[in-house]
């Protein structure tokens, strides 16, 4: 005799809540050592993640200092929705490189979105973002300065795990 069984997860707004906290706690260590984003940024841009996560709507996510266009340092986090890592890491949030020279450096936030995004009308867009206070405009990156990418973290959730990367000055 033989058994088998399945399990079916489903990514709710308390997962989505789990995975924004471990961003917002990264943003936190970054302005302790940093001085930005500010206390009022970091509550917005949690509201904002634990919005568009729970709907499915964010592709990357990044935050960090820039200097004439180039990143000095940055954190960059890519959702994976596939389901594939159900049960897997779920990381502590922190470890955030304390040592790059910002001196002159301009803070900056960036989100890209899933093709979900894209197939609402103007309409549910127009609602979603009503539901947080951060008004994003189009843009482009940074290009990478002078340092590396470190992939040194994930976080998960209900099948929903994000991975953070560090740009990090040479």
């Amino acid at each position: 005799m033989t058994s088998s069984y399945s399990t079916s997860q489903t990514f709710t707004l308390t997962h989505a809540k789990h995975l924004a906290s471990k961003v917002v706690s990264d943003m936190y260590q970054c302005r302790n050592f940093y001085g930005e984003p500010s206390e009022a940024q970091i509550v917005n841009y949690q509201e904002e993640l634990i919005v568009m996560l729970a709907g499915g709507y964010v592709k990357e996510y990044e935050f960090g200092f820039k200097k004439k266009d180039q990143r000095i340092i940055s954190w960059q986090y890519r959702v994976n929705a596939s389901g594939d890592l159900v049960g897997g890491t779920d990381d502590c949030s922190g470890g955030i490189y304390a040592r790059a020279n910002v001196a002159g450096a301009i803070h900056f936030n960036f989100m890209s979105y899933t093709p979900a995004w894209f197939t609402l009308t103007a309409s549910e867009k127009s609602t979603i973002k009503a539901k947080h206070p951060v008004s994003r405009s189009t843009g482009d990156l940074p290009g990478d300065g002078s340092g590396y990418w470190h992939t040194d973290r994930t976080y998960s959730s209900a099948g929903v795990a994000i991975e953070r990367k560090t740009f990090r000055p040479s």
